[in-house]
């Protein structure tokens, strides 16, 4: 019954028009917008407006959740699913929103980005949002944690969302496996990709990892080719390679090792 009305709603609004005060956000605001695939565009936007319409957005600490705020969260969830079923963010109910990065309330030593909750909830820092959103960043808390929230679709944060189809479960389970393997051992090239944070769990290998696949895809396939060919099977796209981010640029893998030995050895 409830499914039934849900679907009934997203049928209305897919036919309401989406405000030009969104398109001019997204043009301004969402750097990734402009570069995605024009035959995938009215996609996008249809599952953008789904989400602005059909989550609960709650602002915390005095945070104005305006449209700007909903339309740039929702194109972040959106670019996730570009080539997925919106089902995927079924049961995600609620967006929480501070206006700066938080502590946890549980852990007064813990600043937090963002966190997403089993019970359908994504907490996220606007601060961050916007120093990853604004710009094609390598860090990308947003994109992290609704990565979370492909993951726990099926009941639990384990690493492994809901993948296209039964016999894709068992290659999946043994590359990322190796992957994560190999970062917990060390992996010089995957720690500099992934970061430490990566080897804490499955989960977190999958939500930084989704970060690595659409902040910095080539130096990704290059690094570990077969954990890449993954992630391209679930998310269905390689995303275009974002502008370097000002003042710097990534180098290439042999480069920075080479830089690192001279470093530190």
């Amino acid at each position: 019954m409830f499914s039934w009305l849900r679907n009934r709603r997203r049928r209305d609004w897919t036919h309401e028009t989406i405000p030009a005060e969104w398109i001019q956000i997204l043009e301004e605001d969402v750097s990734f917008y402009k570069h995605l695939p024009e035959n995938k565009r009215d996609d996008f936007l249809t599952k953008l407006h789904w989400f602005v319409r059909e989550k609960f957005f709650l602002g915390a600490k005095g945070m104005e959740v305006t449209d700007r705020v909903k339309v740039i969260i929702a194109a972040a969830a959106a670019r996730l699913i570009l080539y997925l079923d919106y089902s995927h963010y079924d049961k995600l109910t609620e967006i929480v929103v501070y206006p700066y990065d938080y502590l946890h309330p549980n852990d007064d030593d813990s600043i937090r980005f963002g966190e997403a909750h089993t019970w359908g909830v994504v907490v996220l820092s606007w601060e961050a949002v916007q120093r990853e959103m604004e710009r094609d960043s390598w860090h990308d808390t947003i994109s992290h944690e609704f990565a979370h929230v492909l993951d726990v679709y099926n009941g639990s944060f384990n690493g492994t969302p809901q993948l296209r189809k039964r016999s894709d479960y068992k290659q999946w389970a043994k590359v990322m496996q190796s992957g994560f393997e190999a970062l917990r051992e060390g992996h010089p090239e995957l720690r500099y990709l992934l970061g430490d944070y990566a080897a804490k769990n499955e989960a977190e290998f999958f939500a930084v990892g989704t970060e690595a696949y659409f902040g910095q895809p080539s130096l990704f396939q290059e690094i570990a080719p077969e954990v890449f060919e993954e992630f391209r099977t679930f998310y269905g796209w390689i995303p275009p390679e974002p502008a370097p981010e000002p003042f710097w640029e990534p180098l290439s893998v042999p480069v920075w090792m080479n830089l690192h030995q001279k470093l530190w050895t």
